[in-house]
């Protein structure tokens, strides 16, 4: 790591040269040679003089050439000085858009925390709801629920919520696993009883594409599933993308009323941003989760998920969990 010092004269041209990707600025150099001035770190000068014309402020690099100020997110040379010349530059989501996280475990399963702690977290976030979201029975390591134990957890769901007044709304969910034939782990009359089912895959993950693909499908299209939790199952560093043909999956999840997740744990981020970009131009929503098994991780890896929505180019609107509660249930079918 590098600590770069320069004049104050400087600051908006260095801060945007070194959040820049070098395809963005050379973009931007390109536009602003035609124009007759020279954009470094150092600022923003008429070639033929040497004159400063800005370079204080970042604004002054993109208003030579006629831009609106690109967010750090989007400098990538995607599409984004095209977006900004044509007036379209999202409006990029933001900590406060999040309403709720609609994946945490549980002690009854993997987690840590009793389902009080995750309500008391919740409150503290000042979330409107969040979803118990706990493993199910062939994840035997996870402990997972069955039957019997995921109804058993939805009659205390309920009580809990009784206790807390309004404070804060729990959904009952589980983290259903995907099996091999594409068919959830648990009865489909016990998972139509529960607010909101994530489906995903654990195991099987490096199948062949084909095969991947029509598990993902089959659960996209199980009305009891309204998220794919993780959709690519990789994890950074660690574990390659299960294969899948991502047009034909992103296709079927805008038919379906199917969000996917952004997954905001570190080693996974999944979906990553450009597959985010390309779900969404297909329709498809989504749900930032923090896929929590401790208070620390609902406190601290929302934000993981939200840098990664906005390198993704999602605004509010694309994301299920800055909806008001009724409107979030309402928009599955």
């Amino acid at each position: 790591m590098a600590l770069g010092v320069g004049p104050a004269e400087s600051f908006g041209a260095a801060l945007q040269y070194f959040t820049g990707s070098q395809a963005h600025n050379v973009r931007l150099r390109t536009l602003a040679k035609a124009k007759g001035i020279r954009l470094n770190e150092y600022g923003v000068f008429v070639e033929a003089t040497e004159q400063r014309k800005g370079g204080e402020k970042e604004e002054d690099v993109y208003s030579v050439v006629n831009l609106p100020l690109i967010p750090p997110q989007l400098r990538e040379n995607a599409g984004e000085v095209e977006a900004a010349q044509e007036g379209r530059l999202p409006n990029l989501i933001q900590p406060g858009d999040i309403k709720g996280d609609l994946h945490v475990h549980t002690d009854e399963s993997d987690g840590t925390m009793s389902m009080e702690e995750v309500a008391q977290t919740a409150i503290e976030l000042g979330y409107q709801y969040v979803c118990i979201s706990d493993h199910t029975k062939s994840l035997i390591v996870a402990k997972g629920l069955d039957e019997k134990g995921l109804l058993a957890q939805k009659k205390r769901v309920q009580a809990l919520n009784k206790r807390l007044s309004g404070k804060i709304r729990l959904l009952c969910g589980c983290e259903v696993n995907i099996l091999s034939d594409g068919k959830p782990d648990i009865d489909q009359e016990v998972l139509l009883q529960l607010d909101l089912v994530t489906g995903s895959i654990h195991s099987g993950i490096d199948q062949p594409k084909e095969k991947i693909t029509q598990r993902l499908l089959a659960a996209i299209e199980n009305p009891a599933i309204k998220i794919i939790g993780h959709p690519t199952n990789r994890i950074i560093g660690r574990r390659a993308e299960s294969p899948m043909d991502l047009e034909t999956v992103f296709k079927a999840a805008a038919k379906h009323h199917t969000a996917m997740e952004v997954n905001c744990w570190p080693e996974r981020l999944d979906l990553r941003d450009v597959y985010l970009r390309q779900a969404r131009e297909h329709g498809v929503r989504f749900c930032i989760c923090t896929d929590s098994h401790a208070p620390h991780h609902m406190r601290t890896m929302m934000r993981y998920g939200l840098l990664t929505a906005q390198r993704g180019w999602l605004e509010a609107k694309d994301v299920l969990n800055t909806y008001p509660l009724q409107k979030l249930l309402h928009y599955f079918p």
